[in-house]
């Protein structure tokens, strides 16, 4: 954690140093001039992928909101390649548009096409995920959520609740957990939140720890796996809702009772993950709002005008239980 204190703290001055001297670069002229002086702004923006309910509601959540901000989207599905990704950032610095954003399928391996986007003056901004880079002048700000203190939130509530967790009464919690994306900074910071949290109770304990890769079936999977192990399980972990949909689907069908027989803690908060917490099924859910959509664009528009904005802006989520699942499910957004 001090790692990751510390390199917020670089990216304070390096990005306050960046705002103040992108409109001297020599390398690619002033793209925020171009464009905030009341053209059309056209973004580019490069999507992880359709990988779950939660992606598909942050795209919509995107495209409707550039439509009433006015902001022309060239928009590209990655479909979970890294490779992807890279190559329509550089199909948008040739269409020379005014402002890049993307959520990076993993953090490493960006620095080359972001500094090619620099060079030709092109503002990037991070959402929902980060990337690990010590130059930090290479994107103006990362918009999304902490992912350490979603795996924080989730980790405190099977510590808070580890009496009720121990479904066999032998005094050890057994935990496992479906991972995100290998690479991919929400399963790298979720794990890393939930790890540390827990290890205030010695009886919990992490017996099985795999990638579902963020999808239903790959939850389903990987659960149908942990269930052939033959070790007991008392929790279920699952760092996203579609993992954790999956999942009940594999201890349904091995005549366990999802909720009951094992307690299952997700990270979204998606309309069928919401169902599923209504329903028993589910325990606890820790939100991670993907409607970033009418921010982005706020921040977009900032930014080509020439004002400042923060190197991490967070957005506002909570956790839900059982009974505030079921007040919030009629007007739920996603």
């Amino acid at each position: 954690m001090l790692k990751k204190t510390l390199i917020a703290a670089s990216a304070i001055t390096l990005s306050a140093f960046a705002l103040t001297a992108c409109g001297s670069d020599s390398d690619g002229g002033d793209k925020a001039s171009d464009s905030g002086g009341g053209g059309t702004i056209t973004m580019g923006f490069a999507q992880v992928g359709a990988e779950s309910g939660w992606r598909t509601a942050n795209t919509k959540s995107i495209q409707d909101s550039a439509k009433d901000a006015g902001i022309e989207l060239k928009f590209t599905d990655a479909q979970g390649k890294q490779e992807n990704q890279i190559q329509a950032i550089r199909s948008y610095i040739q269409q020379k548009v005014d402002v890049i954003a993307f959520s990076p399928v993993v953090e490493t391996g960006w620095d080359a096409v972001l500094n090619e986007a620099k060079a030709a003056g092109i503002p990037v901004i991070l959402t929902d995920r980060a990337v690990d880079s010590k130059d930090t002048s290479l994107y103006k700000t990362f918009l999304g959520s902490d992912f350490v203190v979603e795996g924080q939130k989730a980790g405190q509530w099977v510590v808070d609740n580890a009496a009720d967790a121990d479904t066999d009464g032998d005094g050890a919690i057994n935990v496992v957990q479906l991972e995100g994306t290998t690479g991919a900074a929400p399963a790298i910071d979720r794990g890393e939140g939930f790890a540390d949290t827990i290890k205030a109770d010695p009886s919990i304990k992490v017996v099985a720890s795999q990638t579902g890769d963020f999808t239903r079936d790959g939850g389903k999977q990987v659960m149908e796996s942990f269930l052939q192990s033959g070790d007991h399980i008392d929790v279920l972990f699952a760092q996203n809702d579609d993992m954790g949909l999956g999942a009940i689907e594999a201890i349904e069908a091995a005549g366990l009772k999802p909720g009951k027989d094992i307690k299952i803690v997700t990270v979204d908060a998606v309309h069928d993950g919401m169902q599923a917490l209504s329903d028993g099924k589910i325990n606890f859910i820790v939100e991670c709002s993907p409607l970033l959509g009418p921010q982005l664009m706020d921040v977009a528009k900032k930014v080509l005008d020439g004002e400042e904005v923060e190197p991490r802006i967070l957005t506002e989520e909570t956790t839900f239980d059982q009974e505030q699942a079921t007040a919030a499910l009629p007007d739920r957004q996603y």
